[in-house]
């Protein structure tokens, strides 16, 4: 019986990977056919009757570049420094030392509003280490931005805590390269300088430097 029973099988169903002009008889599809939209089908789901829809509202390409501020255009594919923050490995550190990108009042704008989502829960809207986190007391500390280990960074490092976590992410901060795309990871950047800055340097130094009284950093819109 169970001879005959091995050989229907066989039978019915061949050996696996064999080769024949019919159709295999199909016992589990495994998804090979499966209900789905193809490209410019008509679909009476949306409101414009097509499968094809686009990108909703504030999405960013991924082919868009990164303009330094001496006009190169650097695309997020590429290797260089400006989307890595420099190099990290066994033979040392090359961080990038200064902003590439050039820093205006949008990139301040911007930093500011990316900041004060990802970053002022743990270091506070003044980057003094008390936000949300320390001041709770649930066990984590967060740094100041305002120490001077910190102030002595190179913005390349600094870059890459954002996007990697402290300690190239085996430290207690994780990274945000996920929430955080490369323009908006300098512009934080930009925006924790001038957090440090404000400490530094008293409003008359600042008035010296811009010959007026310096403007506050425009409000995220």
């Amino acid at each position: 019986m169970f001879v005959a029973l091995v050989g229907l099988v066989i039978g019915l169903f061949g050996l696996r990977g064999d080769l024949g002009r019919k159709p295999p008889l199909e016992v589990f599809a495994d998804m090979d056919r499966q209900p789905k939209l193809r490209p410019a089908e008509p679909n009476r789901f949306f409101a414009n009757g097509s499968s094809s829809q686009l990108p909703v509202e504030g999405a960013v390409a991924r082919s868009e570049p990164l303009v330094l501020a001496d006009g190169t255009e650097v695309y997020p594919f590429e290797g260089h420094d400006a989307n890595t923050g420099g190099t990290v490995n066994a033979k040392g550190t090359n961080y990038v030392v200064t902003l590439p990108i050039a820093v205006d009042a949008a990139v301040l704008a911007r930093g500011r509003e990316r900041y004060d989502i990802t970053c002022a829960i743990c270091h506070g809207r003044a980057g003094d280490g008390q936000g949300v986190v320390s001041t709770l007391g649930v066990g984590m500390s967060a740094a100041s931005l305002h120490d001077a280990s910190i102030l002595k960074m190179p913005d390349g490092q600094l870059y890459r805590t954002i996007a990697f976590g402290s300690k190239e992410g085996q430290g207690v901060m994780k990274g945000y390269k996920t929430q955080l795309n490369v323009a908006d990871r300098w512009a934080v950047v930009a925006y924790v300088r001038a957090l440090q800055y404000s400490r530094l340097v008293g409003p008359e130094e600042l008035k010296e430097i811009y010959g007026k009284e310096p403007d506050s950093v425009p409000a995220a819109e």
